[in-house]
């Protein structure tokens, strides 16, 4: 086959995708609206559409089909890509940026502390920490920012269930992670074409953010050092004993210590924050919840059988996610050539598979906008999408590995709220999605907290 037979076949097999006139448009929504930029173009293009922005070309994959082939049938060929690429330079190579046999062995080192049981174990810390949480709520006389009690909640669910540590004298975490967050993004959209050593505002935050998280996650590393746990369960003990097995670097301990503190707080923050949201929106849902949890709880805490009976509070967390999925992308970068939906696929490209825009098909959801826990309905199983149709906790081999203590979490916060308080948005408040590492409420989310009486529907009736 000629040279220009191979340009041809390839022009082809390549997916559709907006004009090279397009760029303008495609820029701006990259760095100002990156969830149109993906869902309009799967609208007009259909499931595999190939986007090119100056020198990148992405393909947007977009079916449940297409999107097991990428993360889990063919998941060796897939590598992680844009955004994680950028955030490596202050996650180093923890569990969410590597690849291959590195990947496979921190993997194996955690797991464990994730083991169905262990989690189970840990339910009566995570009640006793959302109910300090529900106490502090309620005894707010104005405003509260959410999300910052959510990140606040979340940190010190962290520390105490997955590193046996107190986290509430790190108050700076959560700033640093945006910084680590917005420096990635950033570096992202502009190709990382703007020189590290720029005197840009954004990149001397994030400059001191590596810093910060550097210091923190070795002052864990040397008080349990300094005060190790016999057969320790949690992650600081298992990373010291397998470094101390195999040699391996302080650098790789901080590393994912790093990383843990991250992906263990902010996706269920930002799912806690949206959930809030919809149950203002929606006060309907918001009096089931009080209802199911008077009910399931009465004036007691959650415990790990609970998740079982709060059935309509696990749904709207569910259906929270499919929403606004806290892990809103799932880039990769192809090792080598692959065909995906009958497109011919280069080695090296951007591939991206988008909860975002796949948990809103209109061929596997039906009125995908709207907000209905109903789909989540245990009693209606056959009302579920395809498997790969819904995928807030990733597919494949990476399947996110904190996912049952994220959802217990989520569970007991929105259970224990709903009984007890009444959270109202302030008004004038504009909620706008922002698709950074994570999807987060832009700006914030100041509410009002009003106390509520536990009544059983029995007795009201």
């Amino acid at each position: 086959m000629t040279g220009s037979q191979q340009e041809a076949r390839a022009a082809r097999t390549a997916p559709p995708g907006p004009p090279r006139r397009a760029t303008l448009r495609l820029l701006k929504q990259l760095f100002t609206d990156r969830l149109a930029l993906m869902g309009d173009n799967a609208e007009a293009y259909g499931d595999v559409v190939r986007i090119a922005i100056g020198p990148k070309a992405m393909y947007l994959v977009n079916h449940p089909d297409l999107a097991k082939h990428v993360l889990a049938d063919n998941a060796a060929n897939y590598h992680k890509g844009i955004g994680l690429q950028e955030a490596r330079r202050a996650l180093g190579d923890g569990l969410l940026t590597s690849d291959g046999e590195t990947w496979k062995k921190q993997r194996r080192t955690i797991q464990p502390v994730f083991q169905p049981k262990r989690i189970s174990r840990q339910a009566a810390v995570v009640a006793a920490e959302v109910d300090a949480l529900i106490q502090r709520l309620a005894a707010h006389d104005g405003p509260v920012e959410i999300l910052h009690e959510m990140t606040g909640l979340t940190l010190g669910v962290l520390g105490k269930t997955l590193l046996d540590a107190e986290l509430g004298g790190y108050e700076t975490l959560g700033h640093s992670f945006e910084a680590v967050q917005d420096q990635a993004m950033f570096e992202a959209v502009t190709l990382s074409m703007v020189p590290q050593w720029v005197p840009l505002k954004k990149q001397l935050e994030f400059r001191t953010a590596r810093d910060d998280l550097r210091r923190i996650a070795d002052e864990l590393v040397e008080q349990r050092l300094a005060n190790p746990v016999e057969n320790g369960e949690d992650v600081l003990s298992r990373l010291i004993a397998s470094g101390s097995e195999d040699g391996a670097s302080r650098e790789r301990m901080r590393d994912e210590l790093i990383t843990l503190l991250l992906a263990g707080h902010e996706t269920t923050a930002s799912t806690l924050g949206w959930a809030f949201h919809l149950i203002d929106e929606h006060p309907e849902v918001g009096e089931r919840l009080h209802a199911e949890a008077v009910d399931v709880l009465g004036d007691r805490l959650p415990e790990h059988e609970d998740l079982r009976r709060l059935t309509y509070t696990v749904a709207v967390v569910e259906e929270v996610m499919r929403l606004y999925p806290p892990v809103w992308l799932l880039p990769r970068i192809a090792q080598a050539d692959d065909e995906i939906g009958g497109y011919h696929v280069p080695a090296g490209s951007d591939v991206v598979v988008v909860p975002y825009t796949l948990h809103r098909h209109p061929e596997f959801w039906t009125d995908p906008e709207r907000f209905d826990p109903g789909r989540f309905d245990p009693e209606n199983p056959a009302g579920r999408p395809p498997r790969y149709a819904y995928i807030p906790f990733g597919a494949g081999p990476r399947f996110c590995i904190g996912n049952s203590l994220g959802v217990m979490e989520a569970v007991f916060v929105l259970a224990m709220a709903a009984r007890d308080l009444e959270l109202r948005k302030v008004p004038g408040k504009v909620v706008d999605p922002e698709a950074m590492l994570s999807l987060r409420v832009r700006g914030g989310l100041p509410m009002t907290v009003h106390r509520r009486e536990r009544t059983r529907r029995a007795e009201a009736a």
